[in-house]
């Protein structure tokens, strides 16, 4: 059995990732070894909860992957662990749109397809509240009140208050709300302190960060051990029943062959995107994974037979992506003759250029530059060609999250096709501007879009590999033949 809760509040920018990573490296300092875990495609997150606990941040969708496999890939991050903590996404009861086609329609009908509290229920986890007090007093238990009754599915364990002003505040606030029969577990004074910086796409991820960032969490963990009751916290997760699931694991979803081909895939700050599991199911098919920095590496590591190009931000490092010449006619020859798998930010930097700097030219005539808005959101694509990861007419689930534009948006191969449902309105706020905007059918004309150029597959989709495991087996087994 696992002691898990999840970490939810009314809206965006209430506090939960302050409250989420404050508890993790509270629990941690105490010496208990904590899971994190995210819901929905969030990236940046996960990298702040990881330097909370120390183990790899997760992220648990059952849009990317299933509604199956919430509760195994939850098992399976929190294998060892003594509590697992859980942050949502959004609102509690905020979700995606039924226009995506997601979900029977007795799936967390109330709760939304993809929400926290749809999660939750997967999990069987009590609930935690983070409210923002800052505007209120007694009024915060009508707040409370809805949210408890609102789902009857939904177990709300616990309210956490935040940005209390003065300490007549918080008894009122307290008061308010235990007179509802809902215990306060916590209460977090206003303190600008623990603010982390953010840029478009929502907080600047802790890899870019390094030592700022370790002091940050740092200084979340001691508010939230000062603020809050961790004995009755963790009694709260302990609370939570059995779970009636396997652990996933990735060698039972891909097969694993002979050989031992060298993966290439690039980190360092410009390449921060990825889910863990993609990278466990290339070692389960037989890969050894290796890491480069294309800001500071000068050659791809010797015996690369494939390389993944994740998600980041290139776009606030393309002077010095641009500068580091020769590792761009590195990648570039390899393009040339091995297979290359790359999303979003990997897209940039196989383009001719961006904002006006030369990267990498895989991709020919290919250029990309700093829109005026974000598009996001979820998305049910369909593969136009084959590629050493699709074959055409597959069906998969992925997510878009970028501020940038490509001339051409695709190419005369393209990868995918989708069908946006119009224009939507973000539903989350600016405290991290990871909204899940709904994108899947509708009045619109298909949209292709990505590239499929010889062994090298590149777009904006990003991808949880757990949700189409043969994509890591048959990249694995395209870098055999390669070389």
């Amino acid at each position: 059995m696992v002691a898990r809760l999840v970490v939810s509040a009314p809206a965006s920018g209430s506090g939960k990732t302050t409250v989420a990573t404050g508890l993790m490296a509270a629990l941690a300092a105490r010496g208990t070894r904590v899971s994190p875990h995210k819901v929905g495609p969030d990236y940046i997150d996960p990298g702040y909860h990881s330097l909370a606990t120390g183990r790899p941040g997760r992220n648990l969708d059952p849009w990317l992957t299933s509604e199956e496999l919430v509760a195994p890939l939850f098992l399976h991050g929190a294998a060892g662990a003594g509590v697992a903590v859980v942050e949502g996404v959004m609102g509690l009861f905020d979700g995606a749109s039924r226009s995506l086609g997601s979900a029977p329609r007795d799936s967390a009908e109330q709760g939304g397809f993809a929400s926290t509290a749809h999660v939750a229920g997967l999990l069987d986890a009590p609930v935690v509240l983070v409210v923002d007090a800052s505007a209120a007093g007694r009024s915060v238990a009508a707040t409370v009140h809805g949210f408890r009754t609102y789902d009857d599915r939904v177990r709300l364990g616990g309210v956490i208050l935040n940005r209390i002003g003065s300490d007549g505040h918080e008894r009122m606030c307290r008061d308010a709300i235990e007179e509802l029969g809902v215990p306060v577990l916590g209460a977090l004074r206003r303190d600008p302190g623990v603010e982390t910086p953010s840029r478009h796409l929502g907080l600047i991820p802790a890899a870019e960060r390094n030592a700022e960032a370790v002091a940050t969490v740092e200084r979340l963990g001691a508010l939230v051990a000062s603020s809050c009751d961790l004995d009755a916290v963790t009694a709260l997760a302990r609370g939570a029943p059995p779970l009636r699931a396997r652990p996933w694991e990735p060698g039972d979803q891909v097969g694993e062959q002979g050989g031992r081909p060298r993966v290439a895939v690039a980190g360092g700050p410009a390449f921060t995107f990825g889910y863990a599991e993609n990278e466990e199911l290339l070692e389960a098919a037989g890969a050894e994974v290796v890491r480069f920095d294309p800001l500071r590496d000068e050659a791809l590591p010797d015996g690369t037979r494939a390389v993944v190009i994740g998600g980041g931000f290139p776009e606030m490092y393309a002077a010095e992506l641009s500068a580091n010449e020769p590792l761009r006619r590195s990648l570039g020859a390899f393009a040339a003759r091995g297979p290359v798998y790359a999303e979003c930010a990997g897209l940039l930097y196989l383009a001719r250029e961006l904002d006006g700097k030369p990267m990498c030219g895989v991709l020919d005539g290919v250029s990309a530059t700093m829109g005026p808005r974000l598009t996001l959101g979820y998305r049910s694509a369909v593969a136009v060609s084959d590629s050493v990861v699709a074959r055409a007419g597959e069906r998969v689930r992925g997510h878009e999250f970028h501020r940038t534009v490509t001339e051409p948006r695709h190419g005369k191969t393209a990868a995918w096709q989708w069908t946006r449902s119009g224009p939507a309105r973000p539903s989350e706020c600016p405290e991290g501007g990871r909204a899940v905007v709904p994108g899947g059918v509708g009045g619109r004309p298909p949209t292709k879009e990505g590239f499929v150029q010889g062994d090298c597959v590149a777009s904006y989709l990003h991808l949880h590999w757990a949700g189409e495991p043969a994509f890591a087996e048959r990249l694995v087994a395209a870098a055999r033949g390669s070389g």
